[in-house]
């Protein structure tokens, strides 16, 4: 490859004072292509080293982290596994990508190291939606989640699917509805009556991937998350989307603690906001059985 920077994980320290145990829930890691085997089409002009990860988790002041499964490897959890080996599992948890036909033993495999629940990733191929009901009957037993994430006007049809399997669900990034249409979009709507039966969560994550106010404020997205903290706060968490896969060049790179010192306005109960930051991650991501 040519052209390929190392993402790095320096940048300001943010102003909110972070609780004990808080934890970042979607990031991922990109090892060097020598030794892990990228999808092929899937390439991506960076790196983003394990080392580098937790130098912006130490910035936040974070001590505990969720690693996902990027796109760019599919249902290779090689390096996935070994960045969470890295910290340890009293700090890293992490979400996979498998194959449908995966194994009880494979599954076990994967739990015992630290995996959670199985990502659904629609802007790629790995799954399907009609995938859903087989992976959710396989994961069922280990009590892990299917995370979710698509975007645009896609919410309302997939609810009644998402609605009826055996496991919780997870929904990336505040849901990537339509911005124009704001807490007023059918979709988003739908998502606050799935919070409600306390199986649905939602990550407050990459604020830049749906806001048409932009950086530092995000004001749109703020107005969503303010409707998801009246409904069910013990079902939101939070993620920093390290290192941002959907902006490929160095210099317009997020600043990880802008996206964090939002919950400021956002979210002002300070208990509520350490919640969300600490014990609800300690929960879903089975931190503190």
């Amino acid at each position: 490859m040519t052209d390929v920077y190392k993402v790095s994980g320096a940048g300001r320290k943010p102003k909110l004072a972070t609780p004990p145990k808080a934890c970042e829930t979607h990031s991922h890691v990109y090892g060097p292509a020598a030794k892990y085997k990228r999808f092929p089409g899937r390439n991506p002009p960076y790196e983003a080293s394990i080392e580098a990860y937790a130098e912006m988790l130490d910035r936040l002041g974070m001590e505990r982290c969720v690693i996902v499964q990027p796109s760019l490897y599919s249902h290779d959890n090689t390096c996935s596994l070994d960045a969470m080996a890295w910290f340890g599992k009293a700090r890293a948890r992490g979400v996979a990508v498998t194959r449908t036909d995966v194994s009880r033993q494979e599954l076990q495999r994967l739990h015992d190291a630290g995996m959670r629940g199985i990502r659904f990733y629609l802007l790629v191929d790995d799954y399907k939606m009609e995938d859903a009901p087989g992976m959710a009957k396989k994961v069922a037993p280990f009590g892990w989640h299917l995370q979710v994430q698509d975007h645009g006007n896609w919410l309302s049809d997939a609810m009644p699917l998402l609605k009826s399997l055996p496991v919780d669900i997870v929904i990336d990034h505040v849901g990537r509805t339509p911005p124009e249409n704001g807490v007023d979009d059918p979709g988003f709507k739908a998502l606050l009556r799935f919070m409600e039966t306390g199986k649905c969560w939602v990550k407050i994550s990459a604020p830049y991937l749906a806001s048409l106010d932009g950086p530092p404020r995000f004001a749109d997205v703020g107005e969503k998350v303010r409707a998801l903290v009246d409904v069910r706060p013990d079902r939101l968490v939070w993620a920093a989307n390290w290192p941002h896969p959907n902006h490929t060049a160095a210099e317009n790179k997020p600043e990880e603690a802008d996206c964090l010192d939002v919950l400021l306005d956002w979210v002002p109960d300070q208990k509520v906001r350490d919640a969300i930051l600490a014990d609800n991650a300690g929960k879903l991501y089975d931190f503190d059985d």
